[in-house]
């Protein structure tokens, strides 16, 4: 134990929105239970890198005693990997489909725009054939609830992938896009999000995920509202 610099989360600021998680070059910071905590005190290096990410003030660095920090251990923490939940593969929610027609109803409308199966980021497989020059939509899970024209103005002519970046794994939802990104020509990405401040981490995981990915992509970010309205609309126009 010594006296040194360390991060404190104020857990009643705290959005569990994520940022510091991706800011955190040390991984000793992770979502838990819908809040930022810090994993082990031996991870963290003191240096504050994850402050100026957080959207609500909850991160602060304070003196007081604890462990040393550990960059050996901090090297072993990152090595490691998290194993998967195998999922039976006859399972519906893993069987991929692709769809590229629309389907109608009796009267001859189209109704759902939907071109893939699965859409949750975490049952994506980064192989599949419909990602091949693919115009991705990205969405937060809420979205789809709060806009009405969900598919005819976004979900229609892209592949679509929803998560959430409050309650998903940030940091294995940031491998599985890095993971599409670097194995698919991909041409574009829609990214729709909620105004919440937890919602807004999103971009910071597809832009992580591109540099993981070594790869730029324009993407077209739209920022929804709890109402249903598009507050802003910003990026590339493909």
């Amino acid at each position: 134990m010594a006296k040194r610099k360390i991060i404190r989360i104020d857990q009643d600021l705290c959005s569990g929105c994520g940022k510091c998680v991706l800011a955190c070059a040390e991984g000793a910071i992770e979502i838990r239970d819908g809040k930022a905590k810090v994993v082990s005190e031996t991870f963290c290096d003191g240096l504050g890198a994850c402050i100026g990410e957080c959207p609500e003030g909850a991160l602060t660095i304070e003196e007081r005693e604890a462990p040393e920090f550990d960059e050996h251990a901090v090297k072993e923490h990152l090595a490691k990997e998290k194993p998967e939940v195998v999922i039976p593969v006859a399972c519906p929610s893993t069987s991929l489909k692709h769809m590229p027609q629309p389907k109608r109803d009796k009267g001859g409308r189209p109704t759902a725009q939907l071109q893939n199966w699965p859409v949750q980021i975490r049952l994506a497989h980064p192989n599949a054939p419909y990602f091949k020059n693919a115009r991705l939509l990205i969405a937060a899970d809420c979205t789809a609830f709060a806009y009405a024209a969900m598919h005819p103005d976004f979900i229609k002519g892209r592949v679509t992938l929803i998560g959430c970046p409050k309650l998903d794994d940030i940091q294995a939802t940031v491998s599985k896009l890095a993971d599409i990104l670097s194995g698919n020509d991909i041409k574009d990405i829609m990214l729709v999000h909620m105004e919440v401040p937890c919602c807004s981490a999103l971009s910071n995981v597809v832009k992580k995920a591109m540099e993981k990915a070594g790869k730029v992509v324009p993407v077209e970010t739209v920022v929804v509202s709890t109402s249903g309205e598009v507050l802003e609309r910003e990026g590339a126009r493909c």
